[in-house]
């Protein structure tokens, strides 16, 4: 299942970039752009919510809770965490960036798995149509684990995975690509595994992720739309 080309990788030149504005083109839930979108919060304040995000929750239990908060280990100190530990275990907090909707996208971000007695995962989720229905990848620091699912009406199912060390409480490097019926994942810049499927053949938005308990932070989210 390992991935043995890795696919283009423009993140080195996205952290050189400054955040670009999305243009609006042929219809009203269409962006394209010219270069990858930075989602910064080096400006929120801290104890409020992140700007631009609509949170939800797929399954049961309480309410996702995503608040900015500062973090030594992060530059400029500020980054997206969900904080709620409720221990439902069929529980997914998803925090939904507004401003893009795309279908072929590639997206990547830091996480770090701070806590969590049922789980710690921090995922990424493309083509969200709302909080029931998308593709998510997410790694797992008490499973050691990379997984890939498709969450339809609510279910959850898994496409592929890998095992592989996470860490708790130290920040890592996930990505995805989603490009037609074909998506590749990277996890510390490598590529892991490229699989595909065709339940979501339409453009969504994009989501950060956690399940149960997770107590998990987020930082330098690039999102690229591609042709």
């Amino acid at each position: 299942m390992d991935g043995k080309r890795p696919y283009r990788l423009p993140f080195l030149l996205i952290l050189a970039s400054v955040i670009v504005t999305s243009a609006l083109v042929g219809g009203s839930d269409e962006f394209a752009q010219s270069a990858a979108t930075i989602v910064s919060v080096a400006t929120a304040e801290i104890g409020h919510a992140p700007a631009d995000f609509d949170f939800a929750r797929t399954g049961q239990g309480a309410p996702s809770q995503w608040t900015v908060v500062s973090d030594a280990g992060a530059s400029p100190n500020r980054v997206i965490e969900q904080s709620s530990t409720d221990r439902t275990d069929y529980r997914f907090p998803l925090a939904i960036y507004k401003p893009i909707v795309a279908k072929n996208v590639e997206v990547s971000v830091r996480f770090k798995p701070v806590s969590g007695r049922v789980d710690q995962a921090g995922g990424i989720a493309v083509r969200v149509l709302d909080a029931d229905n998308y593709y998510v990848v997410r790694a797992n620091a008490l499973e050691n684990n990379v997984r890939f699912y498709r969450v339809v009406k609510g279910r959850r199912a898994q496409i592929d995975g890998v095992n592989i060390e996470v860490t708790s409480n130290v920040w890592h490097a996930l990505a995805l690509k989603a490009e037609g019926d074909k998506f590749t994942i990277m996890f510390e810049g490598k590529t892991l595994f490229t699989t595909s499927d065709r339940t979501f053949a339409s453009a969504g938005k994009i989501g950060l992720w956690t399940k149960s308990d997770s107590v998990t932070r987020f930082d330098q989210i690039a999102i690229d739309v591609l042709p």
